[in-house]
């Protein structure tokens, strides 16, 4: 079998680092197809790697910002949720809500929760359930609503004792077609007349997870009390200065619940910052699972990275001797085929790489919403394939340089 010149003058002992790596990629260069393939399972591992890392991290943050438009620095405190049922009922009232603001330091804003359950005439002859909820002008802070049309009742409301409310947009849009058209209707409760002078959402939908549904009407506490003998609330909410009072001061008006109340009593005093954790843990525990999929992948690739250079070594065992009997050492053979296996995981790495970060990228092209770009997971994917380059490249490589130059010289 006549051997190249290429190939002889290769085969020289001594070999630059550089030289080493332009004879792996002359050999690159002869079978393309081969090597191409190869490296496609690398290019497949590289990128999912990098679109795990993306998915996760937008998962996470498109999680985490749902909840944080709720409200990070609300804390709410709801009706006693236990008790004897043969003792007398100890809700929460008004003067808890005062104790509180008087009690506990850092509370920016707080709003009592009353509701009443009326039915309003519609159309001609009809009516319809809707909610009530009697509450202050600092509801729409706490409770960080969104007001599609018209505006809030304000402190003067309150005090005057205004008969104004605001609905929900679903409400507006089902009595009167949209939010703009709901503003200046008139609402009759018991016969009292309420102007609306405005329509809310909340800025996340909690799909009737919270106080409000579909049908809500929220007018002035002071208003709402007309309506009741007792004031009793639903619950109260509060919102602190600060996120990091939050939990302290959950703590704390939890303790200044129970001092005002009987010791059987018991009240639920909550924030999002336990939602908030078990979210993120949630997220990061995704992303671990999904990027050991994408390992299972690089795995794979590098199996076949590995099976293609033995294949190699086994092709050019007579190159190998006619090398050996030149001078070259066990070393530079070996540091030769290494240096090819990494070439493949680098090339599909790189290629990965790319692709993985372009996807993610174009996105922002096509809608406003950015998804965020790791360079981090772009530096892990390239040290990750040149490890598997290195992994499994090493096997075939000690396999050749451990081959004896005679026998080698005879194959054919």
């Amino acid at each position: 079998m006549p051997i190249s010149a290429t190939v002889v003058d290769r085969a020289r002992p001594g070999m630059a680092v550089g030289e080493i790596f332009s004879f792996a990629y002359d050999t690159f260069c002869a079978s393309k197809v081969r090597f191409i393939l190869t490296a496609l399972g690398m290019v497949i591992g590289t990128a999912s790697l990098i679109l795990v890392v993306t998915i996760g991290m937008t998962g996470r943050q498109y999680v985490l910002n749902q909840i944080q438009a709720i409200g990070t620095n609300e804390i709410w405190a709801e009706h006693p949720i236990s008790g004897h049922s043969d003792s007398a009922p100890d809700p929460l009232t008004l003067d808890d809500v005062n104790a509180v603001l008087r009690s506990v330091p850092g509370v920016a804003a707080a709003s009592p929760v009353l509701d009443l359950h009326e039915r309003i005439p519609v159309g001609s002859g009809q009516e319809k359930d809707i909610l009530v909820l009697g509450v202050y002008p600092d509801y729409l802070r706490v409770r960080n609503l969104v007001l599609p049309s018209g505006r809030f009742f304000d402190q003067e409301d309150s005090e005057a004792h205004n008969k104004v409310g605001v609905i929900t947009d679903k409400m507006a849009v089902a009595l009167y077609g949209s939010p703009q058209e709901a503003v200046g209707k008139i609402i009759k409760l018991t016969g009292l007349p309420f102007t609306i002078i405005g329509t809310f959402r909340e800025r996340v939908d909690t799909f009737g997870q919270s106080e409000i549904v579909d049908n809500t009407l929220l007018i002035p506490y002071s208003v709402s009390r007309y309506f009741t003998e007792t004031p009793s609330l639903k619950m109260a909410y509060f919102s602190m200065e600060d996120p990091s009072m939050v939990i302290p001061a959950t703590a704390q008006i939890l303790h200044v619940l129970q001092s005002r109340h009987r010791a059987e009593s018991v009240y639920s005093v909550q924030n999002l910052t336990a939602l908030l954790a078990m979210a993120d843990r949630i997220a990061i525990g995704l992303t671990i699972v999904l990027l050991a999929v994408s390992l299972v992948v690089l795995l794979v690739s590098g199996i076949g990275i590995m099976n293609i250079m033995l294949a190699t070594v086994s092709a050019r065992i007579r190159e190998i001797g006619i090398r050996k009997a030149m001078g070259a050492t066990n070393r530079e053979i070996r540091f030769q085929f290494l240096s090819e296996a990494v070439l493949i995981s680098l090339i599909g790495g790189v290629i990965g790489i790319v692709i993985g970060l372009a996807i993610p990228f174009s996105v922002r092209f096509f809608t406003e919403y950015r998804i965020p770009i790791s360079g981090l997971s772009a530096i892990i994917a390239i040290v990750v394939s040149s490890l598997v380059g290195i992994l499994f490249g090493t096997v075939p490589a000690i396999r050749a340089s451990q081959l004896d130059p005679v026998e080698s010289l005879r194959y054919e």
